[in-house]
């Protein structure tokens, strides 16, 4: 998920038992402020067993009416204000949901001893992961929100850099063991006559 759509991830998007979540627009009620999502209406993303555990003991401690995944209590409550008071606008639920998650995030990975990274980072990982394990382009495509596959292909294959290197395991085997003793064989005859 790109940050914004776990900022603006609802608990009513998370269907615990079949191991999804749901990506989609929010409207403006008296309780979600409205939200676009960047290039697809909706998606629906899985889920594993250890993150569906992760999610049902965070959400034990959540205090009840708060609508949103992994908002602090009180930056929902601010939030409500602003957009009582007319000051929240629809790009603030893209750009100001959370003003420390950068900071916040940087902590986790120095505790997790992690260099120094972007949210998206975790994204690019899951997406080049996903091809790693053969799943199919468009499927990767439509998982990822993409509006096409160029975008797909530009900015997450790219990431895989071990690419030349399967390749190169896979030029070793089989014909390419067979072409290199062909090849070598007559240039070592020749050398001796």
């Amino acid at each position: 998920m790109r940050k914004s759509e776990l900022l603006n991830c609802t608990w009513a998007d998370i269907d615990f038992e079949k191991m999804t979540i749901e990506v989609l627009p929010k409207t403006n009620t008296d309780y979600t402020w409205g939200w676009l999502i960047k290039d697809t209406d909706h998606r629906i993303l899985p889920l594993t067993k250890d993150v569906v555990q992760m999610l049902v003991d965070h959400q034990s401690q959540q205090p009840e009416g708060y609508p949103y995944v992994f908002m602090p209590e009180a930056r929902y409550d601010r939030i409500q204000r602003l957009r009582k008071q007319g000051k929240w606008r629809l790009k603030d639920a893209n750009r100001k949901v959370i003003s420390t998650f950068m900071r916040d995030f940087k902590k986790i990975l120095k505790r997790a001893g992690v260099r120094e990274r972007t949210f998206h980072c975790l994204r690019n990982t899951a997406i080049t992961n996903w091809f790693i394990n053969d799943m199919k382009e468009h499927d990767v495509m439509t998982l990822a929100g993409h509006s096409s596959f160029a975008t797909t292909h530009a900015f997450y294959l790219a990431v895989a850099d071990d690419l030349v290197d399967r390749a190169r395991v896979a030029s070793g085997q089989g014909v390419g063991k067979d072409l290199a003793r062909i090849w070598h064989a007559p240039c070592l005859s020749e050398k001796k006559t």
